[in-house]
C-alpha cells in the first residue's frame, strides 16, 4: 500500500480475518476445590456439580438430564439432550455435535443421584425441540413440537434452570464461598452484579477435571473422548495429553528389560 503496488490492502476483505488464538493449557481443579463449590451451592443444585464432575457431562447436558437417562442396573447414563438458549428462549436439543453417547456411572454419582431424587423429585418439563421461534412448515412445526422429560434437577419454580441465571446466582456465589474467586463487588452504581472474570472457573471446570481424574487413573484416551463426546481422540488428547501419569515411562521400562 505504501508503494502503490496494491490498489487497497487484502486484510480489510470480509472474507478476511485474524488467525484463531492458540488455547491455553487446561488446568484441572484439584478435589478439594470441586468438593469445597459442592458444599457452597444450594442443596437442590448440588447434583449439577457432581453430574459435571463425575460424568464429564457439559453445561447444557447436565441441565438435560432425566431421570429415564440413568440405567443404575447396567451403571450406564445415556446422554441424549441438552437445554440449549436461542435466541434467550429455551428448548431440548441433541448434545453438541448432534451426537448422543453413553458414559459409565460411578457408583458415588449413582448415590448421589439416588438421593437427590429423594429429596427433590424429578420433574416434568416441556419444552420445544431444536429451536423455539414458531414453525413456518409443517416440517418444521413436526421437527419443533414439544417433548416432555422429568429432569433431575430444576429451579425452585420447578420449571427447567435457566443457565444464565443459575452461573450469576448459584454457581459463581459458590465460587466466592469456596474462595475460587473475589466476592460479589457491590459497588456499582447501577446494581449490577459485578463478578471477577473467571471464564476459566465455568462450569466446563468440572469437565476438565473428569478428564485429568480419568486419565491419571489409567483410562485410555479413546475411551474417554467417546465419554466426553469428542469426535476425535486427537483432539482429546491435544488437549489433555498433559494429565498423562509419567508419559513414555512405560515404553522406556519396556526398552531396559529388553536392553538389560
Amino acid at each position: 500500500m505504501e508503494d502503490r503496488r496494491l490498489g487497497r490492502n487484502p486484510c480489510r476483505s470480509s472474507t478476511v480475518g485474524p488467525p484463531p488464538a492458540t488455547p491455553g493449557r487446561v488446568e484441572a481443579w484439584p478435589p478439594e476445590r470441586v468438593l469445597a463449590v459442592r458444599e457452597s451451592l444450594p442443596d437442590r443444585y448440588q447434583l449439577l456439580l457432581v453430574i459435571g464432575a463425575g460424568l464429564g457431562l457439559r453445561q447444557g447436558e447436565a441441565l438435560g438430564l432425566s431421570a429415564d437417562d440413568i440405567d443404575f442396573e447396567k451403571e450406564v447414563v445415556h446422554v441424549r439432550r441438552q437445554i440449549k438458549m436461542v435466541r434467550a428462549k429455551q428448548c431440548f436439543a441433541l448434545p453438541k455435535g448432534r451426537k448422543v453417547r453413553d458414559v459409565p456411572l460411578p457408583a458415588g454419582v449413582a448415590r448421589a443421584i439416588r438421593q437427590h431424587m429423594k429429596e427433590f423429585a424429578p420433574v416434568p418439563v416441556t419444552l420445544p425441540w431444536d429451536d423455539p421461534t414458531p414453525a413456518e412448515t409443517p416440517v418444521e412445526a413436526e421437527h419443533r413440537r414439544p417433548r416432555t422429560y422429568s429432569l433431575l434437577v430444576t429451579g425452585r419454580e420447578r420449571k427447567a434452570i435457566n443457565r444464565s441465571y443459575f452461573n450469576s446466582y448459584m454457581w459463581k456465589p459458590a465460587l466466592a464461598t469456596a474462595g475460587v474467586i473475589a466476592a460479589l463487588d457491590e459497588g456499582s452504581t447501577d446494581g449490577a452484579r459485578v463478578w471477577e472474570p473467571s471464564r476459566e472457573h465455568g462450569f466446563h471446570a468440572l469437565r476438565h477435571f473428569f478428564a485429568s481424574e480419568e486419565l491419571e487413573a489409567g483410562e485410555s484416551t479413546v475411551s474417554l473422548a467417546r465419554w466426553l463426546g469428542h469426535s476425535d481422540p486427537g483432539l482429546t488428547l491435544r488437549k489433555y495429553s498433559h494429565f498423562l501419569p509419567r508419559v513414555g515411562a512405560r515404553g522406556s521400562a519396556a526398552i531396559d528389560v529388553i536392553l538389560a
